[in-house]
């Protein structure tokens, strides 16, 4: 049976992941596609997100791999089949009762006096795994915890400790621009992000000014970081002291868009220039 190279799949909370599909004697898939999938330990249900070269490429991006041959080697789980209305619907009641489990794990945690806060809850389709995400400032301890999760659900526990970045992307939201958070939305995932980029574009270090709902330094400093990183390059720095028609004069302030340097004299006295106006 030949496979095509890779399927992205899509599940609960933006997570994705990569399988083969065997199409020899079945019709293509197709975007948003409903299908059963080969998990570890059973079956998942999950959408159809991305095909062919698309998938590929993500493939490769997400596991760091050089070649084609390399990131379909990564994905060696298989779509068993397309998922039945019936399924489906199977799906659609495990969501709609997550949000008791999750109330139900935040109430047990309070018992054990854990330092964690229960971000989700994410039952696999064949109901033979429970995953339960949080968020801790610390290393854990929950053996206890699951052995009393186990208890009541009857099933097999996993959690799984995130950051701030990936809770954002798995509850989504809307961010300081007024659009869907970037994480949750189009960006595979979320680099970190350090003050100096805020720095290198001369923006505000007010914490709450540069850090979106999870907290954290916004994603998008690192959009135009490198536009900024060149542009300086060709304006002198502020604090400078240059020698000019006018004679010295120190530099005060740049501006990278108008392309012009605001200047003071050993008097007092400012001006603002054009950079062509400073080249030699």
């Amino acid at each position: 049976m030949s496979l095509t190279p890779v399927i992205e799949v899509r599940f609960k909370g933006n997570r994705r992941e990569y399988f083969t599909w065997g199409a020899d004697d079945a019709s293509p898939l197709t975007l948003d596609e409903a299908v059963i999938v080969e998990v570890d330990r059973g079956q998942d249900l999950g959408t159809v997100s991305a095909l062919g070269e698309g998938a590929l490429k993500k493939c490769g991006r997400c596991h760091g791999c050089a070649l084609p041959e390399e990131a379909a080697a990564k994905a060696d789980r298989r779509i068993v089949r397309r998922a039945t209305d019936a399924e489906v619907r199977v799906a659609g009641e495990l969501r709609d009762a997550e949000e008791d489990v999750r109330r139900t794990v935040r109430d047990r945690v309070r018992e054990h006096v854990l330092p964690m806060k229960v971000s989700d809850a994410e039952w696999q389709w064949d109901r033979r795994k429970l995953t339960i995400y949080f968020t801790a400032e610390q290393r854990v301890d929950f053996r206890a915890l699951v052995r009393d999760l186990a208890g009541v659900f009857r099933t097999r526990i996993e959690l799984r400790q995130i950051g701030a970045r990936d809770e954002a992307k798995r509850l989504d939201g809307i961010g300081r621009c007024g659009r869907q958070l970037c994480i949750a939305s189009w960006l595979p995932e979320g680099r970190p992000v350090s003050l100096s980029l805020a720095k290198a574009q001369g923006l505000s270090l007010n914490p709450t000014q540069i850090s979106g709902p999870c907290g954290r330094l916004l994603c998008c400093l690192h959009y135009e970081h490198d536009f900024y990183v060149q542009q300086r390059k060709r304006f002198p720095k502020e604090g400078k002291t240059l020698r000019t028609a006018e004679g010295i004069e120190r530099v005060l302030a740049i501006d990278i868009f108008r392309e012009r340097v605001t200047l003071r004299s050993e008097t007092g006295a400012t001006r603002v220039v054009s950079l062509d106006q400073l080249q030699p």
